[in-house]
């Protein structure tokens, strides 16, 4: 059994086992029972500790003044660490910020999303969830799903909101892609230009606010004042890469387990009004965020280890969302399920400031498309990302059949 756990543990660090749902999921199923705890030292990376546990992911995302998001908040290879050290773009979001720092620049975010916020957001959101299913429509009853609508739609919701225009929509998309992808020099120039991209609009909304969320994060102010103007441009990066890779992510996985599971999708068709509970169990069984890691600012003793000071540790959340000792049936797709605590939005201080905003945003779009898709059928291979951070569908080819 140890050399089965060691490489299970392993497979955590290889963006490839993250394109096969199933070897993934056995790799963390076995991590969770033999070792839930685990050291890993994958080639090409620093070690970490690999954590799987649903209590014990909470537990230590909750726990913001012992482990630290900086300075390795995400798993990457050794290239990628040298190549974000070496980028000169100057871009510290709050991924990558901890104590009274981060707390002073969430505060100022919070505001941004509070529920009144998002409700303003609600129509717009409706009509562009009614355009893509239109489109889908007119596509004549097949699609790529992903390319025709699941990159495009909520990319269009947050940068529409952002006061982005619609031509640099495809450009921005692209960008989140290398920034979130493996490739060491695209990640670097995609940050600089994402960044400097940012760096322009906020220097315009400071000179002209108009009535977007670029203007409100400009001009919004905390305990300390009004954010710094790369501070700025990097809640703006934020929002626009978080704000709509994680979605499309949610809608095409979401999508898919619905029609692989057509008695879910019946209960949602005769009970349209359950879509907000069917969301959160769409989050819970995708999970468009695999992890994020922490580093241990004092020794912490956990299921009998000793994570000493300076370790870094791994919190996997498609293993907490799959814990058979807080899901019943965890690897059962259930739209009704309650209760459903799962940890797609992480926890503690740094729970997820959109997640009001995408839990509304998926109901209306999935709200939309329930009323009017009458079948629907993969019609070709899916793809899955080969991404240890966020991943998920690539391409799902459907054919179908809408109302209008």
């Amino acid at each position: 059994m140890g050399s089965a756990v060691e490489a299970a543990g392993r497979a955590l660090a290889d963006p490839v086992v993250y394109a096969d749902d199933d070897r993934l999921h056995n790799a963390l199923t076995l991590l969770r029972g033999e070792a839930p705890v685990h050291w890993v030292s994958p080639p090409d990376h620093r070690p970490f500790w690999a954590i799987t546990k649903h209590s014990d992911v909470l537990s230590i995302g909750c726990s913001n003044e012992r482990f630290l998001n900086a300075p390795r908040p995400v798993l990457t290879t050794t290239a990628m660490e040298r190549a974000a050290g070496e980028c000169t773009s100057d871009l510290t979001t709050l991924i990558h910020m901890d104590g009274s720092d981060h707390r002073a620049v969430r505060a100022i975010g919070a505001k941004l999303f509070l529920p009144r916020a998002v409700d303003r957001l609600h129509a717009r959101m409706g009509e562009l969830a009614a355009r893509y299913v239109d489109r889908m429509l007119e596509l004549g009853g097949a699609c790529d799903f992903v390319a025709e609508v699941a990159d495009r739609f909520p990319a269009q919701v947050v940068l529409s909101a952002l006061g982005v225009p619609e031509a640099d929509h495809r450009r921005i998309l692209d960008l989140t892609r290398d920034v979130h992808g493996s490739d060491p020099d695209r990640f670097v120039a995609a940050q600089q230009e994402l960044f400097d991209y940012f760096r322009r609009v906020v220097g315009d909304r400071r000179a002209e606010p108009r009535d977007d969320l670029a203007s409100a994060v400009v001009h919004a102010r905390g305990d300390g004042g009004r954010l710094s103007e790369r501070d700025t441009a990097a809640y703006c990066v934020t929002i626009a890469t978080a704000g709509h890779d994680t979605l499309g992510v949610a809608l095409a996985g979401g999508l898919h387990a619905l029609i692989e599971h057509p008695d879910q999708w019946e209960r949602l068709r005769h009970s349209p009004e359950s879509v907000p509970r069917a969301v959160d169990e769409v989050l819970r069984w995708v999970t468009p965020t695999k992890s994020f890691m922490r580093t241990a600012a004092q020794d912490h003793e956990l299921r009998g280890v000793t994570i000493r000071a300076g370790d870094a540790v791994l919190l996997n959340y498609a293993s907490a969302n799959r814990d058979e000792d807080v899901f019943a049936d965890p690897f059962t797709f259930d739209v009704g399920r309650t209760p459903n605590r799962h940890l797609s939005f992480g926890s503690g201080g740094h729970h997820c400031l959109g997640a009001s905003f995408a839990k509304v945003e998926l109901g209306v779009f999935f709200t939309e498309l329930v009323a009017r898709l009458e079948s629907a059928r993969v019609a070709g291979t899916p793809v899955r990302a080969a991404s240890t951070f966020i991943g998920g569908l690539t391409a799902l080819p459907i054919e179908y059949r809408l109302s209008r």
